[in-house]
């Protein structure tokens, strides 16, 4: 099945909701996100592979849906850099969830862009504020049920700019896969119906290109995830 728009049930579960108005597909409680998670990746940025997930968080605040504008603050930033992710959408409460369970929780998967500051993330000390600022996550074009999209660790993922492929690789890649991940999490806090995962971006981050590559006005940014779709946003500036 595929959704473009969801609510919360009567039973306090994850359900769909019409077709939608064109936002994002969810709108998360909270959105949780992992740091580090391929190995392309951490290959890229000279970086060891991390011994358990690498946990940070992005504000609600940050969701746009497709076709929506990603607007960079130049008082604000100067580097701002593109992630193409996997996002879990949770379906029912998860806490202290076995994989297998955690992965029974899902109602489905979306594209992700984790939009990230990387002056402001690196800077910083911590990845919060410059993974947060308003439209920094670009959710959709749908949601997309696992018994529809099948083995959520074999697709292919991507990123374009301005029509160029930037990123592509496979969620084969990933350092803990979504079971895992889920389960992690969920032993640290729950997971509420609603609530969104990104599990991790490959290599092809702008950042880490010789020499570096940020987005600037009038790029457009498509995200892409074999069997889900393509997210498309166009990034403005503003002064």
């Amino acid at each position: 099945m595929r959704v473009r728009a969801t609510e919360i049930g009567p039973e306090g579960e994850l359900v769909a909701a019409g077709s939608g108005d064109g936002g994002p597909p969810v709108r998360p409680g909270k959105i949780v996100a992992i740091g580090l998670n391929y190995r392309d990746h951490a290959r890229e940025a000279g970086i060891e592979l991390p011994q358990r997930p690498l946990v940070f968080a992005k504000f609600p605040s940050s969701v746009i849906g497709p076709g929506a504008d990603i607007v960079i603050d130049r008082s604000l930033t100067a580097r701002v850099d593109w992630e193409v992710e996997l996002a879990v959408v949770i379906g029912r409460r998860l806490r202290d969830a076995t994989p297998a369970a955690a992965l029974a929780g899902v109602y489905g998967y979306t594209v992700a862009n984790d939009v990230s500051a990387r002056d402001v993330q690196f800077g910083d000390g911590q990845w919060v504020r410059g993974k947060s600022f308003d439209s920094f996550c670009p959710l959709g074009p749908e949601i997309v049920t696992p018994d529809e999209l099948g083995d959520v660790q074999a697709l292919g993922l991507r990123t374009r700019v301005n029509g160029e492929t930037v990123q592509d690789s496979s969620t084969a890649e990933m350092v803990f896969g979504v079971a895992e991940l889920l389960a992690f999490c969920s032993r640290s806090f729950t997971l509420e119906p609603g609530d969104v995962l990104l599990t991790g971006t490959p290599w092809g981050c702008g950042e880490f290109m010789d020499p570096p590559r940020s987005l600037a006005d009038g790029d457009v940014v498509e995200v892409e995830v074999d069997g889900i779709g393509v997210l498309s946003n166009r990034v403005v500036e503003i002064a």
